[in-house]
């Protein structure tokens, strides 16, 4: 930069003394007794402001049966990538076949109604432990039985076969049914530790920070399974515009036996992070007014109920529990739309299923599992 242009440029901003960080710490200080809401991919944390200590909820890895959920649900792509990789020429498909099997049977073995009762014990699943049992059972049966004929017989291993014998014959409910018990559960959590804060949702500044999943997923507001859930325990109280989804900005790690040091340490930063998105965005008034205003759009998602409908550039609405054909639609999307988080193709529909049932998980439909 020219030096006599230098200081014009910082005058404004890239200065610690500019008009724009004068302007952040104006609005900062403005905001310094709101609630402010940080999540990262793991963990959710309430900063009830003026100074006083965070809360932490965890809601993902660290929680009651997400491991063993998702070692079900991921039945179904682990097959398919075997079949993609004999398509590729890769031996070592028969091996990874062979691994899967024995993984499957032994996780047959022990699964039982008591396992997920005793053991497992997720709250939000009390009443279902026959019907995840149940669930599992079948889906690790038909695992062995299509992995055991491709490895008698490799030319089984298809496309063809692998949608016709397995993911139609129960996998693709299955998938459906595990993603959306572990939504449930999480979403059932947050809403109840949410609602035992009390929180002033008006008020509420929120940012989701960090990578969420895979590095091009979960990076607006309505492909944020964490931004959804939150939205949803609001009970329609948080202005979307107060919603801020930060892939960059920095996370604090999941608390071990409750130390919180690094969680406080990180709220200086966070506050300052949200502050200076909204010192930016409250200019548009100041200097626009009259012309249109943005305002966050809802996101209107097409309807694959007709069979004529091929393809979708957003998720599909569900029409209820038993639209299939919208849910395992989802699960396509997922996997082919970058911006998708792999393990949330269902948390919309679970987090709202379950506000319309007052947060209570024994009067919602789990699709895939409840008979309908």
């Amino acid at each position: 930069m020219t030096e006599e242009f230098a200081g014009l440029f910082t005058a404004y901003t890239a200065d610690p003394d500019s008009i724009g960080r004068k302007l952040s710490r104006a609005v900062a200080e403005r905001s310094r007794r709101d609630p402010l809401i940080a999540a990262t991919a793991t963990d959710i944390a309430l900063y009830p402001g003026d100074g006083r200590p965070p809360t932490v909820e965890g809601f993902r890895i660290s929680t009651r049966g997400f491991k063993e959920l998702t070692a079900i649900s991921h039945l179904g792509p682990a097959v398919a990538s075997l079949v993609r990789l004999r398509a590729l020429g890769d031996e070592s498909w028969r091996e990874s076949a062979e691994r899967l099997l024995v993984e499957t049977k032994v996780a047959r073995a022990a699964n039982s109604p008591e396992l997920w009762r005793e053991r497992i014990a997720v709250e939000a699943h009390r009443g279902r432990e026959h019907e995840i049992a149940d669930l599992v059972d079948r889906a690790c049966a038909a695992t062995a039985r299509y992995l055991t004929a491709a490895l008698d017989d490799e030319e089984r291993l298809t496309p063809e076969t692998l949608r016709r014998e397995y993911l139609d014959d129960g996998i693709n409910s299955m998938m459906v049914a595990t993603f959306f018990l572990v939504s449930l559960d999480i979403s059932y959590r947050v809403t109840r530790w949410f609602t035992e804060q009390d929180l002033d949702w008006e008020r509420a500044m929120v940012v989701i920070a960090g990578r969420q999943g895979r590095p091009t997923a979960g990076v607006t507001w309505n492909t944020s399974s964490v931004a959804t859930m939150i939205l949803a325990a609001s009970g329609g109280r948080l202005p979307l515009d107060r919603v801020y989804v930060a892939p960059h900005a920095p996370t604090f790690p999941s608390p071990a036996d409750g130390d919180l040091t690094e969680v406080i340490a990180l709220e200086e930063e966070l506050r300052t992070l949200w502050c200076g998105t909204r010192a930016t965005v409250e200019l548009g008034e100041v200097m626009f007014d009259g012309y249109p205003r943005y305002v966050p759009g809802g996101l209107t998602l097409p309807d694959v109920g007709d069979p004529r409908v091929t393809e979708v550039s957003e998720m599909p609405a569900i029409r209820s529990a038993g639209d299939m054909r919208a849910l395992v639609t989802r699960l396509r999307i997922v996997l082919e739309d970058p911006r998708q988080l792999l393990s949330s193709c269902v948390t919309d529909f679970a987090a709202a299923s379950l506000a319309a049932a007052g947060n209570d998980p024994t009067q919602v439909v789990v699709p895939g599992l409840t008979d309908l």
